[in-house]
């Protein structure tokens, strides 16, 4: 019969026995339920060890104590607990904390609000495995990058993402030496465990360097098998027409207020957002089809104010009141040009309001009133050359003198004509 070891050891007058037992619950690395039970454990441990477990599990503290629950657990094991909730929190205060740009992003083709057209073509070319290269142009904020990032994720399970997706952006380099580099290279190599095609995004392509779109070209042509490529942009001009006539091109249109107010109301309702109906006609008026837009001034509107209102969004957005603009136009019209300029100017610097912002409200308003006709024109030319004189860095004390002087003398046709 093999010897058993001996571990209890004497140092310095002895070990008492409830140590004892402790360290046998150590060495057979069991839980007490199992060094109770186990026959394994009963073979090893003496009978005297044994009666000190079961004094140990009855004591304050022990496994049987009422006022424990649950049964011990090893060290490590809540250590492991521990960081996995840690990893959890900092997960759900990451979702807590996004943009409502990317939190409410569409994930699916299902989810996308508008250009149902172009959304079924699209989903009838990857139901069909027959997906070209896609050109996708129009104004921000129109779902170009979710379209296609809805595509991908339905083309490509999570794990293959990364592996299968090239994407970048504008904010990336993307001269010449990306284009025969990072983007020749994953376009020319096949996955092993993985059939079908890779996808390129270039988003913001109008970007790219005229040297890095021609040497995109023969890039697109020869890897046509393995490599799809989604171009994005804004201005349809600024790609060169080589690489026009080698994509299927979409232009997405400014979204309706049709279409962007039910989306709205879905982000007010899960947000909890107190808002009026003249705050959202605001929001749809003031970001002209731009769905991006429209969630950033709602989400600064209701951090800033807590109530979404129509002055509090154009207060936020730094943008005039229909109320100044039709005090500006009474000033112009009939007031002299000294009054007026010292009304604006008081205005401009109560409310913070840049002539540029001025000059477009006016514009709409010069639009609705019965001018005569030669005297539209005569104003609206002048605003013209203003406007052009503003995004070249003029000075805007000069320039609101001369739309001041347009229509004074705008007045005097007026009477004259009368």
């Amino acid at each position: 019969m093999k010897k058993e070891p001996n571990i209890s050891h004497r140092v310095g007058g002895g070990w008492e026995e409830g140590t004892r037992a402790k360290i046998y619950y150590f060495i057979l690395g069991y839980q007490a339920d199992s060094i109770r039970t186990s026959p394994l454990s009963e073979s090893l441990v003496p009978e005297k060890e044994r009666c000190c477990f079961s004094e140990a599990n009855q004591a304050p503290g022990g496994r049987d104590d009422p006022r424990r629950s649950g049964h011990l657990q090893h060290p490590t094991m809540e250590a492991s607990a521990h960081k996995q909730q840690q990893q959890q929190q900092p997960a759900a205060t990451k979702i807590r904390n996004l943009p409502w740009v990317e939190k409410y992003r569409p994930q699916a083709l299902s989810d996308l609000i508008s250009h149902q057209d172009i959304l079924s073509t699209i989903q009838k070319f990857i139901s069909e495995d027959r997906l070209p290269h896609l050109l996708l142009y129009g104004p921000p904020g129109t779902g170009k990058t979710s379209t296609i990032l809805a595509c991908a994720k339905q083309l490509y399970k999570d794990k293959e993402f990364g592996s299968m997706v090239l994407e970048l952006n504008a904010s990336d380099d993307r001269g010449i030496d990306i284009v025969r580099g990072p983007i020749l290279s994953f376009a020319s190599t096949r996955t092993i465990f993985k059939k079908g095609f890779k996808l390129v995004i270039l988003d913001e392509a109008d970007a790219m360097t005229q040297d890095a779109q021609n040497a995109l070209r023969r890039v697109i042509e020869k890897f046509t098998e393995n490599t799809r490529f989604c171009l994005i942009c804004n201005y349809l001009s600024k790609i060169i027409p080589a690489l026009q006539s080698r994509c299927t091109r979409f232009r997405f249109g400014p979204l309706t207020p049709e279409l962007m107010v039910p989306r709205l109301e879905h982000v007010v309702g899960e947000e909890k957002v107190d808002i009026s109906e003249d705050g959202m006609k605001a929001l749809v008026t003031l970001s002209s089809g731009d769905m991006r837009r429209a969630l950033n001034i709602l989400q600064s509107t209701n951090m800033a104010f807590g109530k979404v209102t129509e002055e509090t969004v154009y207060t936020c957005t730094g943008h005039p009141l229909k109320s100044d603009i039709a005090n500006i136009l009474d000033w112009m019209l009939n007031q002299d040009f000294t009054t007026a300029y010292r009304n604006i100017m008081d205005l401009k610097t109560l409310k913070g309001l840049a002539l540029h912002d001025i000059l477009t409200e006016i514009h709409l308003f010069v639009h609705r009133v019965d001018f005569p006709s030669s005297v539209r024109i005569h104003l609206l030319t002048k605003m013209a050359d203003i406007e052009y004189r503003l995004s070249v860095g003029t000075n805007e004390k000069i320039q609101l003198s001369s739309l001041i002087a347009a229509f004074q003398v705008t007045r005097d046709l007026i009477v004259t004509e009368a």
